[in-house]
C-alpha cells in the first residue's frame, strides 16, 4: 500500500512531503495532484488561491520525479508545492497587488525568495489573494473579491497575507510566501490558525522588477519584510534557512549567520498579557497563558513583565508609515485610480496617525532608534517575549472600514506594530481553540535571533499541538423565522 493510499497527502507538512518524495514513498506528481484536487474541492468556498498554476506545477513535478530516480543529492523542498502572495514576483504571472491597474504587471524575473525556494526544489502551484494594495486588516481585493476565514465565515481571515494563511489552514498549500509591514504575516496566522515567521529587517530579501520597483519610502523600507507561513514550525525553520541571506537586489540585506550563540540556560521569557494596558480579550489572554505554561514545562523561566514603551513604538510605526513622502507616493506614484476602499483606509489611517508633518515624521525615526536601544537592553535579561498578536479576536468581515475602526485596529494591533517598528523577528503560532476561533501568540526575539524564536515556538507546538488543516466551516443553517 502506498503512502498516498494511507493518508491524504494535502494533510502533510512541507518537510514531511519532502522526506516522502526523497525516499520514493510518494511522487512529486502525486503530491501536486493531491493539492490541486484539494484546491478544486475547497477553494470555491474560501477564495484564497486566485491563480492556479496547474500545468506548470505538474510539468515541474514530473521533472522532479525524474531527478529522484537519478543519483544526485536532492535539495530541502524537492518536489514540494508552495504558493505565493500576489505582491511577490513570480515570473510568468502578474504581480497585481490585487489592483485592476496592475492586472498586466508581469515581472521580468522571480523575487529573490521565490528564486531561492525554487532552487531548493520547491514548485510554485498558485498565487494567493490579498487586499488591494496590501492594505486593510481584511482581505478583499478589487480583482478577486474577499477571502473567507475558514473557521468562521462571518469574520476576517486577517491582514494582507490572509490568502496564504487561509490556503494553508485548509490544506490547499503546505507552505506560503508572504510579507509584513503592519502585522500582515502574524495577524492572518492568528485569524486562520497557522504559523508564520516574520524575520528581522535585512534578514530576508525583498525586491521586485515591476515598476515602480523602488517606490518605497524610508518608513516602508524600515518596516516591510518578507517571510513564510506554514502549519508546522519545522517548515518555517527549513524555509527560513532557504530564503534568508544577502543579495545585491536588496541593499538592506546583511550577511549575518543563521544561528547565533547558545543563550544562557534557562532562557528567560517576558510574558505580556495586555500590552501597554488598554485591554486584551480573554480568549487572547488565555492563549498567551497556554504558551507560557508550555514554555515553563519545557524548562524556560517565564516572568510577567513587558518591554518598555510598547504604545510609543506602535505610534512611531503609524507615523513612519504616514509621512508626507508616503502620502505623496500613494497619491502620485501608485497607478490610478486606487479603489475606494484603499482611499478610505489610507485616509482613516493617516488621520489616526495624526497626519504628521515633516518634523513629527523625523521625530518618529529618532524615537525608533531610542526604543530599539531600550528594547535591546531589555532583551539582555529577557531574550524572548511572548505576547498577543492582535489583542482582540478577528473582527466581523468588512467592518475594518467602519467609522473609527481603523483607529481601533491600530490599538488592538499595538504589539505587532511595535515589533514591526523595531524590525524584530517574531514567530506566530496557534496554541489552541477558544470560542470556536484559533488562539495564537507571537514569540519575539532580539535582532537576527530567529533561531531562538523558532526553538521556543517549536517547544510550544510540541506541547499544545497543531489545529490545521481543517475543512472550511459552513454557514450556520437557520430554521424559518429565526
Amino acid at each position: 500500500m502506498t503512502l498516498s493510499e494511507i493518508t491524504e497527502l494535502w494533510r502533510m507538512s512541507a518537510t514531511e512531503l519532502a522526506a516522502a518524495i526523497r525516499s520514493r514513498q510518494v511522487s512529486s506528481q502525486e503530491v501536486i495532484e493531491a493539492h490541486l484536487r484539494r484546491i478544486e474541492a475547497v477553494n470555491g468556498s474560501i477564495n484564497a488561491v486566485v491563480i492556479v498554476l496547474a500545468e506548470q506545477a505538474l510539468d515541474a513535478a514530473k521533472e522532479a520525479d525524474r531527478a529522484v530516480r537519478g543519483d544526485g543529492d536532492l535539495p530541502q523542498f524537492h518536489g514540494v508545492p508552495f504558493t505565493v502572495k500576489e505582491n511577490i514576483d513570480v515570473a510568468g504571472t502578474p504581480t497585481t497587488q490585487g489592483l485592476k491597474a496592475l492586472a498586466d504587471a508581469y515581472p521580468s524575473r522571480d523575487a529573490p525568495i521565490v528564486e531561492r525556494l525554487k532552487a531548493a526544489g520547491g514548485i510554485v502551484m498558485g498565487r494567493n489573494n490579498l487586499p488591494s494594495g496590501a492594505l486593510r486588516w481584511h482581505c478583499e481585493s478589487e480583482l478577486w473579491g474577499a477571502t473567507v476565514n475558514p473557521w468562521d465565515r462571518s469574520r476576517t481571515p486577517g491582514a494582507s497575507s490572509a490568502g496564504e494563511a487561509a490556503a494553508i489552514a485548509t490544506g490547499m498549500s503546505p507552505l506560503g510566501l508572504g510579507n509584513d509591514g503592519l502585522g500582515s504575516l502574524c495577524h492572518p496566522a492568528q485569524c486562520c490558525g497557522v504559523s508564520a515567521l516574520k524575520p528581522t529587517l535585512g534578514r530576508v530579501p525583498n525586491a521586485s522588477t515591476v515598476e515602480p520597483a523602488d517606490m518605497a519610502t524610508i518608513g516602508m523600507q524600515l518596516t516591510g519584510v518578507n517571510g513564510s507561513l506554514a502549519r508546522r514550525v519545522a517548515d518555517l525553520r527549513e524555509a527560513f534557512e532557504v530564503i534568508a541571506g544577502p543579495t545585491w537586489r536588496d541593499p538592506w540585506t546583511v550577511p549575518v549567520p543563521l544561528y547565533g550563540p547558545e543563550p544562557a540556560k534557562p532562557t528567560r521569557v517576558a510574558l505580556v498579557l495586555d500590552p501597554a494596558g488598554p485591554g486584551t480579550a480573554k480568549q487572547v489572554q488565555d492563549g498567551v497563558r497556554k504558551a507560557a505554561q508550555a514554555l515553563e514545562d519545557a524548562g524556560y523561566v517565564v516572568d510577567e513583565v513587558e518591554p518598555p514603551a510598547i504604545d510609543v513604538a506602535a505610534k512611531a510605526l503609524a507615523v513612519m508609515l504616514s509621512t508626507p513622502g508616503i502620502r505623496a507616493v500613494w497619491q502620485q506614484v501608485m497607478p490610478p485610480p486606487l479603489p475606494a476602499a484603499v482611499r478610505q483606509f489610507l485616509s482613516a489611517f493617516f488621520e489616526a496617525a495624526g497626519d504628521p508633518d515633516p518634523v513629527a515624521a523625523e521625530q518618529s525615526f529618532i524615537m525608533r532608534h531610542s526604543l530599539l536601544r531600550s528594547w535591546s537592553e531589555f532583551q539582555e535579561t529577557h531574550p524572548l517575549i511572548v505576547a498577543p498578536i492582535a489583542t482582540g479576536i478577528p473582527s466581523i468581515a468588512g467592518t475594518d472600514l467602519d467609522e473609527g475602526r481603523v483607529a481601533e485596529d491600530l490599538r488592538t494591533m499595538r504589539m505587532a506594530m511595535a515589533v514591526n517598528a523595531l524590525g524584530l523577528p517574531a514567530v506566530a503560532l496557534p496554541v489552541g481553540i477558544g470560542d470556536g476561533l484559533p488562539q495564537a501568540v507571537q514569540v519575539i526575539g532580539p535582532r537576527y535571533r530567529e533561531d531562538i524564536c523558532l526553538d521556543a515556538a517549536g517547544a510550544i507546538e510540541k506541547r499544545v499541538g497543531i489545529i490545521t488543516p481543517i475543512d472550511p466551516r459552513q454557514p450556520p443553517v437557520h430554521s424559518f423565522g429565526e
